[in-house]
């Protein structure tokens, strides 16, 4: 119950104090590339139910029909102003209505497409008992993907093998730990990361 009231109160006043700059940003989309403003993916939150998880664009249109995973900041179905919103991670912000709505929580696992969920082993299924987030350790620890990605000679491979059961050995360690103080210091984490 504490958990739901902090992230509605941290995505409202997050939308309100942002409201001008998530305004700039979709102009910009809008005028980068064609397209609509918003990328919305369907990906599985707590107890196996789907929801559209929101991004700003950052690739051109139907691109994701050529792979699900993004190898490298360079990807050439990005777009130019998408470059920049992922490498300041400025594409994730719309996720606060997420948040708002109630399909996630400002800290939690990351959520992931069914086709890699199809994967987790009985044990990393525990992460689909909570709601999803927009950062955990994981998204900390793994802030470079991409690059990882994009110098791995089979970034598929590399994923499912390497750095999904990473990510979810992280997941775990969070449930473990979770709490108000926790998702504070995750908070603030991400927020020096990116900076």
């Amino acid at each position: 119950m504490i958990k739901r009231l902090f992230d509605i109160i941290v995505s409202l006043i997050g939308i309100i104090i942002l409201s001008p700059f998530l305004i700039l940003i979709a102009l910009l989309v809008v005028l980068d590339s064609r397209g609509g403003i918003f990328y919305k993916q369907v990906r599985v939150g707590r107890n196996m139910k789907e929801f559209k998880l929101f991004k700003f664009r950052t690739m051109f249109s139907d691109s994701d029909k050529k792979g699900l995973l993004t190898v490298g900041m360079r990807d050439n179905r990005i777009t130019r102003m998408g470059y920049y919103l992922r490498k300041y991670k400025l594409d994730e912000l719309p996720q606060l209505f997420n948040v708002l709505i109630g399909d996630m929580s400002m800290v939690g696992p990351r959520p992931e497409v069914a086709k890699y969920v199809a994967m987790y082993t009985d044990e990393q299924k525990k992460v689909l008992s909570i709601k999803p987030g927009i950062t955990d350790y994981a998204s900390i620890v793994y802030s470079n993907e991409n690059e990882l990605l994009a110098n791995a000679e089979n970034p598929e491979d590399v994923y499912i093998n390497k750095i999904m059961p990473s990510k979810l050995k992280l997941n775990l360690k969070y449930i473990d730990e979770m709490g108000l103080g926790t998702d504070l210091g995750i908070i603030f984490k991400t927020i020096g990361k990116i900076f």
